[in-house]
């Protein structure tokens, strides 16, 4: 049955929205071309910076695309073992040549200028990590036509996204790379998190809302199980972040099949949240002390991991990676989108 969701593009395939520069116009227009869903990823930047990208994709394709929002976070960390955490790191600061980043930089993303651009020239999608909009935020965004998805975690997050008024849930699983989309870091909750397609069922038979899947998703025959779980489309990150389209470093692309990172853990080393990276230096040695304070200690990081790039040091990086990094394909979007789409089409011929 088609619904507006499904409408958005020919394909039940959506490219994640990956913050730090995977995600830019380029990445996002070629797969919206190829007829998956593109993806601009606004964490991180100057809402200018978000419409400029906007402005590019829309140079780019006719066809429909998004933008992701982080929403602002709650000023709950502990300044005492952030202070603590910055002494750690100045070993790190001292070979790096570069000072730590300040902790206190900013804790909303330009999350209300961000909102006003989209409202006032939208874009057909804008989806929500770290938290769920207000209903009044939302009923905006109906008002001007935008489709509305809100990231979650677990059947609890689904339905505060349901009573809020989004349109659709991307549901995703522990096995996701890079931030996982947790509406409130609970630090006493450890790394626990829900595989993908039990969440799905759990989310599924809990809401009446539209279901994308994400989370170490790197064939079709994935999307396919997680269309069968209950998914209307499958959102990938990894698979795509290799593309010669993807704004990632280098270093980052190489990393994902490199035999020297052979797996993934969740880390709070680099940015004080919950994040699947490769397991490299930086994660092994300083992820058992980080606090438990976004976006304090990503600020913090933030110099350090910019020097190591420009370094050539990918044990410096936060290589976020999913589960399934070593089925990374290195071909272009458009090419990948196809390619998905095929092997999609094989598993429901089979059947």
């Amino acid at each position: 049955m088609s619904t507006a969701l499904t409408d958005l593009c020919r394909y039940p395939i959506v490219q994640a929205p990956m913050a730090g520069g995977a995600s830019c116009p380029a990445l996002a227009g070629a797969v919206s071309e190829a007829g998956g869903l593109g993806f601009l990823a606004a964490g991180y930047k100057t809402a200018d910076g978000m419409y400029q990208e906007v402005k590019q994709v829309r140079g780019l394709t006719s066809q429909p695309f998004g933008v992701n929002l982080f929403m602002p976070q709650p000023g709950h960390a502990d300044a005492a073992a952030v202070e603590v955490y910055r002494h750690q790191l100045s070993g790190e600061a001292a070979w790096y040549e570069t000072p730590l980043g300040d902790p206190d930089a900013g804790r909303d993303d330009g999350y209300e200028a961000k909102l006003a651009i989209l409202l006032d020239d939208p874009v057909p999608v804008v989806s929500f990590t770290f938290g769920c909009p207000t209903r009044d935020v939302l009923d905006a965004f109906a008002k001007a036509g935008t489709y509305t998805i809100v990231t979650v975690t677990s059947p609890e997050e689904a339905q505060a996204a349901q009573w809020a008024g989004a349109d659709a849930v991307c549901v995703q699983g522990v096995e996701a790379g890079g931030h996982q989309g947790t509406h409130k870091d609970d630090p006493a909750a450890g790394n626990a998190g829900l595989g993908l397609l039990t969440l799905l069922t759990l989310v599924r038979e809990t809401v009446q809302l539209p279901i994308i899947a994400t989370g170490g998703l790197m064939r079709g025959g994935q999307i396919a199980a997680a269309l069968t779980a209950g998914a209307e489309a499958a959102q990938l990150g990894t698979a795509f972040l290799v593309c010669p389209e993807s704004g990632a470093n280098v270093l980052h692309k190489q990393a994902m099949t490199n035999p020297l990172f052979g797996r993934t853990e969740l880390t709070r080393a680099f940015s004080g949240r919950p994040a699947r990276g490769l397991v490299n230096r930086f994660l092994r040695e300083h992820g058992p002390y980080a606090p438990a304070a976004y976006p304090e200690v990503h600020h913090l990081t933030s110099p350090l991991r910019k020097a190591a790039a420009a370094a050539g040091d990918a044990q410096g990086m936060s290589l976020w990676a999913g589960q399934g990094h070593r089925l990374c394909r290195d071909v272009p979007a458009g090419r990948l989108v196809q390619v998905l789409a095929n092997e999609l089409a094989a598993v429901r011929g089979a059947r």
